[in-house]
């Protein structure tokens, strides 16, 4: 197994960003009516996601990295919710991306918990 030197090398950090890719493919198809409201909202939340997830790797101290963790997991479950209302308005099938979404949160939940102090 290989250290971890960079941001790219994060599991976490590459679901994330797949997501991102995926949420600007299916926002695209979003009615124009939604673009300064939902599909603005949910790409802000999904680049929010790998954008913490760099961030808390570039911290020193344990606390910072499991913060942005944090703040990169809410983000994501944000997004998650919105494609879940795209998905109940009939503006696109979202349940792919929303599966994704669970995945990445899943590796990211990880993530956070090697930089967590045992309890």
């Amino acid at each position: 197994m290989s250290k971890i030197q960079r941001f790219e090398d994060l599991t976490a950090w590459q679901k994330a960003h797949e997501f991102v890719l995926g949420v600007y493919r299916v926002t695209r198809e979003l009615p124009k009516e939604e673009m300064f409201c939902l599909t603005s909202q949910v790409r802000r939340a999904a680049i929010s996601t790998p954008s913490n997830i760099v961030e808390g790797f570039s911290r020193w101290s344990n606390a910072d990295k499991a913060r942005h963790y944090n703040i990169a997991e809410a983000s994501l479950e944000e997004a998650r919710y919105q494609l879940l209302l795209a998905q109940d308005l009939g503006y696109a099938d979202t349940a792919a991306l929303r599966e994704s979404a669970l995945e990445a949160k899943r590796v990211l939940i990880g993530l956070s918990q090697s930089v967590r102090p045992c309890t």
